[in-house]
């Protein structure tokens, strides 16, 4: 019975590349509850810093688990599926927080809509297409898109915490407005996720091209 239902489980279930892909879904609840806790209920600013120590730490294991996968050959269907869903999540849930803690907000917050639609916009092509059994592999370009918004949301992450650790020469060039400071780390931050978006509305139409001739001859 035992050995009837061993076998039953996907090839690599629990091989060390799917490990760390679970691991990575399952800090999305914390660096989103670390997140509320500092933002919503007025917490101290250093679970900013728990937030970003999580987030980078499932960020490393997005490369991790594919280059053991491939190392050690234990690529599976399931690990191809979980590691792009593990990404929209933890860049999804965090691009939320960051909206409702109004760290990103104004016209940035349609850098935000702009990479949460292309998601959803490409995991449906990709549903319809594996219908069809045709598969769109991910591009250089793509890959560079992801590391750019996990860079962007790490900024974002760090916020108002990041630049209480600056050293006083640096926070001596950033840009005054009036009597106040502009954020480092925060600005930053803003203008890499306005970058991401960009390569993500280009990776977009990319993907959508790709899979246009099986659109139409549907």
């Amino acid at each position: 019975m035992k050995a009837a239902a061993t076998s039953q489980l996907p090839k690599h279930s629990l091989s060390l590349p799917n490990l760390l892909t679970y691991a990575r879904i399952a800090a999305i609840p914390v660096v989103v509850a670390a997140m509320y806790w500092q933002a919503i209920l007025q917490g101290g600013l250093w679970l900013r810093w728990v937030a970003l120590v999580i987030f980078i730490a499932a960020g490393i294991t997005d490369f991790f688990d594919g280059y053991l996968a491939r190392t050690w050959d234990q690529q599976s269907r399931l690990g191809r599926m979980l590691d792009p869903i593990a990404d929209k999540l933890l860049v999804a849930s965090c691009l939320l927080m960051l909206a409702a803690d109004e760290t990103i907000k104004g016209w940035s917050l349609f850098a935000a809509i702009i990479i949460l639609c292309r998601e959803i916009l490409v995991s449906g092509l990709r549903e319809f297409l594996a219908e069809l059994r045709v598969s769109v592999p991910v591009t250089q370009l793509a890959k560079w898109k992801t590391t750019m918004q996990l860079v962007a949301i790490g900024f974002l992450l760090c916020g108002e915490a990041g630049d209480s650790v600056l050293p006083q020469s640096v926070l001596a060039w950033r840009w005054k407005s009036g009597e106040d400071l502009i954020p480092l780390a925060n600005s930053f931050g803003l203008v890499l996720l306005w970058i991401s978006a960009l390569l993500t509305l280009y990776t977009g139409w990319d993907y959508f091209r790709a899979g246009m001739r099986h659109l139409i001859e549907d």
